[in-house]
Formats: C-alpha cells, sequence, structure tokens
C-alpha cells in the first residue's frame, strides 16, 4: 500500500502563486480531490507525480521524493486531462508503447490486460482519432494503468464522458480503492466526487481549504449561510413574515422587485416557507439561489 504526501508545499511562476503551503497525505483508497476551475488541482497533481518541481516544500512516494526519482513512476500511473497527440496509433499500440517504456518483460500481454480491464478490447485495433471522448479516456487509463501501478492519479477524468462510461469508470475506480491501490481523481463538480470517493482534499485559490470524510465536508457546505431570491404575490409582506423567522439572517427589497434573503438553516427554511405562505395567503412566483456557484461553496470552506 503507497501513501503519497505533501508537506508545506508551494508552487508559483513568477509573481503567481499557483499552490500556497498545501499539506495533505493521500492514502489507500479512492480519494477525491475537488476544487473549481484554476484552483491548482492540475499543478498539485503535476508536482505529485513529477512532472512539475514544488518551488518550496516535498512531494514524496512512500517516503521517497519524487522530483528527479524516476523509480517512483514504476509505482504510479497518470491519467492527464489534455487529450491524446497520438491519434494516428490505435488504441492498441498507444498502450502497448506505454508498456515498452516501462521495460515489462511481457509487454504483449500486459497491453491486452490493460485493455481488458478498461473494456477496451473490440475496439483496441481502431485509430484513436476515431474514437469517442469516453474511448480516449479509457485508452489513457489503460496506458496508466499497463505497468500496474500501486498508485493512480487521474486529472478530471469524467468530463466530457457520456453516462454509460462514466459509470464504467467510477466502477473502475471504486474497485481498484477496494484492492487498497491509492487513488486520486480531481473534479470541480461535487456529485462526481460524492458517488465514489468519501475521503476528500478540497481546495480553493492554491489553498488547502478542507480535508477529510466527503459526508462531514458536504455538510459544512449545507449548513453555510446561503441566499436566495423569492419573487411572490406580495414581496413586502413576505419579507415582515420572513424576518421572523430563526433561520433567517437578512432580508432586502431591492428595486427590482422580489425579495433577497439570507438563510443560515436551509432545512429549517425550506421546511417553514410553505406554510408561512399559505397562512399569509401568499402565492410564491420563484425561489432560486443566488449563490450556489461551486466558488461560493469552497471560499465559504476558507473562511468558515
Amino acid at each position: 500500500m503507497s501513501v503519497v504526501a505533501l508537506s508545506q508545499v508551494s508552487r508559483w511562476f513568477g509573481n503567481v502563486v499557483a499552490v500556497n503551503d498545501v499539506t495533505m497525505t493521500i492514502g489507500p483508497g479512492v480519494t477525491g480531490l475537488l476544487g473549481p476551475n484554476g484552483a491548482g488541482k492540475t499543478t498539485l497533481i503535476a508536482m505529485m507525480t513529477g512532472f512539475l518541481a514544488p518551488s518550496a516544500g516535498t512531494v514524496a512516494l512512500d517516503d521517497q521524493p519524487v522530483w528527479r526519482n524516476t523509480t517512483t513512476y514504476r509505482r504510479m500511473g497518470l491519467v492527464p486531462e489534455r487529450e491524446i497527440s497520438f491519434g494516428y496509433l490505435t488504441g492498441r499500440d498507444f498502450v502497448r508503447a506505454k508498456a515498452e517504456l516501462h521495460g515489462l518483460t511481457d509487454p504483449g500481454r500486459a497491453t491486452e490486460h490493460a485493455l481488458e480491464t478498461v473494456d477496451l478490447l473490440d475496439s483496441a485495433g481502431r485509430a484513436i482519432s476515431t474514437y469517442s471522448k469516453g474511448m480516449r479516456q479509457r485508452a489513457k487509463v489503460a496506458a496508466a494503468l499497463v505497468h500496474d501501478p500501486a498508485v493512480l492519479i487521474l486529472d478530471e477524468p469524467f468530463n466530457g464522458v457520456d453516462p454509460r462510461q462514466r459509470m464504467h469508470l467510477m466502477e473502475l475506480l471504486s474497485r481498484m480503492g477496494h484492492e487498497g491501490r491509492t487513488v486520486l481523481f480531481s473534479s470541480h463538480i461535487l456529485e462526481e466526487v460524492e458517488q465514489i470517493a468519501r475521503q476528500v482534499e478540497v481546495v480553493v485559490a492554491g489553498r488547502h481549504a478542507a480535508s477529510g470524510d466527503f459526508g462531514a465536508i458536504r455538510r459544512l457546505m449545507t449548513d453555510r449561510p446561503t441566499h436566495y431570491r423569492i419573487a411572490s404575490s406580495d414581496d413586502r409582506a413576505l419579507a415582515a413574515a420572513l424576518m421572523q423567522q430563526d433561520s433567517v439572517r437578512g432580508v432586502t427589497l431591492p428595486p427590482r422587485g422580489g425579495v433577497e434573503v439570507e438563510i443560515t438553516d436551509f432545512g429549517a427554511f425550506a421546511l417553514a416557507l410553505p406554510p408561512l405562505a399559505r397562512r399569509d395567503g401568499l402565492s410564491l412566483h420563484e425561489v432560486t439561489p443566488t449563490d450556489e456557484s461551486l466558488e461560493s461553496v469552497f471560499t465559504y470552506l476558507v473562511s468558515a
């Protein structure tokens, strides 16, 4: 069982700080690296896999430094976000090239096993340029698995993948986690992480925002103050009634109409709103969240 450990890792490009003093440990099982686009996830992955040197701090695989240590590549597989550049190769040729680069004693057998693992044998003889997005993703996964690594790291593996192939890939990652491999995948979509990863590392603007069980972090996200816009048949009457609710922190009547409300307990608010409207004879025309972007969710975690 292998462990990837980052200790006070930073990376800057000129005056731009992409990763700022991140410490985290990735162990066996499936871990989700979660954060909005531009949070620094790809930079972290590049340092974990030895393609980028930390400007400060250390990255280690089983207590061995990753940077300029090619022996770590034998125990690690990477599925990058970027597309495959060798579209003229067949899927089989692409995976076999990786097997030969690793110096495997039987590259042909390893290639067929990896293709079978990702359910790509039937299409292995076709050029990658003819593959769908999901098939190209599976080819990259097969190439990352061909040398049977203990650690598998994937950068946004579900981007552009259709629902059926997404489910197949999720099942594959879950199975490898149960086998004792260390699997880390990045995503900016909460639902993708929730389905297969119990351990989560959250990054925002290059900073480590949260770490731990997904359920506990998800509750933090759910319980944070949220903002909604509500349109009704009588906005002033609704605003007066909402101000009496313990779950409501603030109420505003904007010039464009409707009621803007800040909520501290969404569950209590959701239960209270319908009977409140019935009691006062109000019709609700719209209830819309105004700060449900991932950026706002993650920013709350940083400041909490």
